[in-house]
């Protein structure tokens, strides 16, 4: 089986105990810990079951993999900052590096965390497989290690990401319920990095609501997800198959979205087809105000990052009932079994729905998104 084609991914595999914590198991794992917590079977600050060498002095490593994605330093890694003080009396801290796409960057920042003896890691990794010997490293110096959005080998204490095949399926149902099922409508995949396993369940879960309902034309990785690499990709679309020949784009993040929307722009496509994304980047939400890109995938960051947050602190502070609670899933990677793992739910996000997810939420303003340039696309949509 090929997984270029098919996007089946071996390695990885998911276990739920029931369906419903397919679209749900965040709400699940907060609403059980919050439960607990009003039993009086868990108390976040003064747990029976807390180690007494760990209280709430305790300090943090968080390593992201790159600056390209906007969210990681916008608001993951601040959200994970605010709320381990909020978890800890504003006296656990937290240590902040980003490997800027440099995997062997990221394993000395790792390395070099364990010499400051962190009492806990958060690592989104660049590259899944090149942080393995980092980790054990951790492990071996007894600092666990939380895998964040990207599930890295090694011996991994915990996992905390969204459900990375239904954001998939999210991504390519919409293109089939926007473009209507037929095969005569030609896609152009273009997936994210090989070194990323979650992109690989991004195009698993894409490919299983567009094979067999669209015809897809071609297919492209994207190198390290740059944006640059999706320009010279999407390119060679358009030069192959030309663009009345392209339907729609399945475009796996943002960045990959807004390279692919500027190529079809300059090769002078009179409309721009349906482009999918993900992470819901400012500029990819005022391209779905304008019209130019369909839909992002809306992955709620704050509630991503304190799940991060909250496991990092039970874990360290050795509140087992708490961290159990917070980890209702289970996962396998290539190297490591039963990896107890939190998993939340993405949303589509539309020209529909803008005020009721990222406005909601506190991401962005009115005024961020409805900027001069955009005001009357915004008026279009009553959004102001």
């Amino acid at each position: 089986m090929n997984p270029r084609t098919t996007g089946y991914t071996p390695s990885i595999r998911i276990r739920r105990h029931t369906a419903l914590r397919r679209t749900a198991v965040s709400l699940a794992a907060s609403a059980a810990a919050v439960s607990l917590a009003a039993c009086g079977v868990v108390d976040v600050g003064d747990s029976v079951e807390a180690s007494p060498t760990k209280g709430d002095d305790i300090t943090v490593g968080v390593l992201f993999p790159d600056k390209d994605t906007k969210r990681y330093e916008q608001f993951d890694y601040p959200n994970i900052k605010k709320k381990i003080a909020e978890l800890t009396d504003n006296k656990g801290v937290t240590e902040y590096a980003n490997a800027e796409k440099d995997q062997e960057t990221q394993n000395r920042q790792m390395e070099q965390m364990v010499e400051d003896k962190v009492d806990i890691i958060i690592v989104d990794a660049v590259d899944s497989k090149t942080i393995e010997p980092a980790v054990q490293t951790a492990h071996d110096a007894g600092v666990p290690v939380i895998a964040y959005d990207r599930l890295a080998q090694g011996p991994i204490d915990g996992y905390v990401s969204f459900d990375n095949q239904l954001v998939g399926q999210v991504q390519g149902r919409s293109l089939v319920e926007d473009l209507g099922d037929s095969a005569a409508n030609k896609i152009v995949m273009m997936n994210g990095s090989t070194t990323d396993p979650n992109a690989a369940m991004f195009k698993e879960g894409a490919l299983s609501e567009l094979q067999d309902k669209v015809t897809i034309s071609e297919t492209y990785d994207t190198k390290d997800w740059d944006p640059a690499v999706a320009k010279v990709n999407m390119e060679k679309a358009v030069a192959k198959l030309g663009i009345d020949n392209i339907d729609a784009v399945y475009a796996a993040n943002d960045g990959i979205a807004g390279a692919v929307i500027d190529v079809l722009k300059t090769a002078g496509v009179a409309k721009v087809p349906p482009v999918t994304g993900q992470d819901a980047d400012l500029d990819a939400v005022q391209r779905i105000v304008s019209g130019d890109q369909y839909m992002t995938v809306y992955k709620s960051f704050p509630l991503q990052a304190s799940a991060a947050a909250e496991m990092a602190v039970a874990k360290v502070q050795g509140r087992s009932i708490e961290f159990d609670a917070l980890t209702t899933d289970s996962i396998d990677s290539p190297t490591t079994k039963n990896i107890p793992a939190q998993l939340v739910p993405p949303i589509a996000l539309t020209r529909k729905n803008i005020e009721d997810t990222v406005i909601q939420d506190g991401i962005y303003t009115v005024k961020q998104i409805c900027t001069s340039d955009f005001k009357a696309d915004c008026d279009a949509i009553d959004l102001n």
